[in-house]
């Protein structure tokens, strides 16, 4: 086993945050110690905390680590940012905005920038929990960018989905134009203490009754406060109903396996592009592909086969 892996088990967490940096950053060097730590992961509890911009998702992650803190369970918080445009980083750095108590080493947070990705979700997520998981951390929450219709991505990354909303935030049916209730599992109506904030819970119980779901769970809403503070254990219990929910039916696996072959056909896009820019740098004449479709010359489709019969061509 690598040694960057062995530290990372034995709960070296330089070396997590190392491995974590190289994994941000695409490291092939990272790759054996990702490998080896597969096995050791799957038995984290990943939650999900996304919405738009300003319902407090931030505010919310520090009161649930705190209770389960309390509760004595080890965390790990990935917050995914939006990217700077000149240097790929983080922009709001939620390192700052979340509170690790001094000297917890049961508790480990990382933001991470979304460089670029639409999905509210960084590329390097999904490694990046399983290597929490792999650490020993007992629950992940995962906080998205709060870029609205692009954050149902999490899906793919969480087994439940909290979609944090707020009294009077707008157009009520513009939470069913961002594909909220396709991935909500439990709905947070955060700053109940302002007016409106029964209202807005009535309202998305009646919306759950009517939109189509696949099984038998439907989103449960809980009305959560960060200034009184209100709701935190409700909600996370609202978590454990579903994660219950998720064994008893079998339906885990079903996502498991679903989200397993949407991360593996990922990596082989990656991969594949990777292989068509080295044999765009290889073969200079490859550059000229792109004058004569622009010239109608040939066709996209043509110049397509070329290119990815340059990367199945033996070297």
């Amino acid at each position: 086993m690598p040694i960057g892996a062995r530290r990372v088990l034995r709960g070296d967490r330089q070396a997590l945050a190392r491995l974590i940096s190289q994994v941000e950053n695409r490291d092939p060097s990272a790759l054996p110690s990702v490998r080896a730590l597969y096995p050791y992961s799957g038995r984290a509890t990943v939650v999900g905390i996304t919405g738009p911009l300003g319902v407090g998702k931030s505010s919310l992650v520090n009161l649930l680590l705190a209770h389960l803190r309390s509760d004595g369970k080890r965390i790990g918080i990935v917050a995914v940012d939006p990217s700077s445009p000149f240097s790929g980083g983080s922009i709001l750095g939620d390192r700052i905005r979340l509170a690790r108590p001094p000297g917890d080493d049961g508790v480990f947070i990382r933001s991470m920038a979304a460089r670029g990705h639409a999905g509210g979700v960084a590329l390097a997520t999904r490694e990046t929990v399983r290597l929490l998981d792999a650490f020993g951390m007992d629950v992940v929450l995962v906080e998205t960018v709060g870029s609205g219709q692009a954050d149902v991505e999490i899906h793919e990354v969480a087994s439940t989905s909290v979609v944090v909303v707020v009294p009077h935030l707008g157009d009520e049916v513009q939470s069913l134009k961002a594909g909220l209730f396709e991935i909500a599992d439990v709905f947070s109506v955060n700053k109940s203490d302002l007016p409106g904030a029964d209202s807005a819970a009535r309202y998305l119980s009646e919306m759950t009754q009517l939109v189509p779901v696949t099984g038998s769970w439907r989103p449960v809403v809980i009305q959560t406060s960060t200034v009184a503070p209100r709701g935190i254990p409700e909600l996370w219990e609202a978590v454990t109903r579903h994660e219950a929910y998720l064994d008893s039916s079998g339906s885990r696996q079903t996502r498991d396996r679903q989200r397993l072959t949407d991360e593996i056909l990922g990596l082989v896009r990656e991969q594949v592009d990777a292989q068509l820019l080295r044999a765009l740098e290889r073969e200079p004449d490859l550059q000229a592909l792109l004058d004569r479709v622009v010239a109608r010359e040939i066709d996209p489709h043509s110049a397509a086969e070329r290119l990815l019969g340059e990367v199945r061509r033996p070297r």
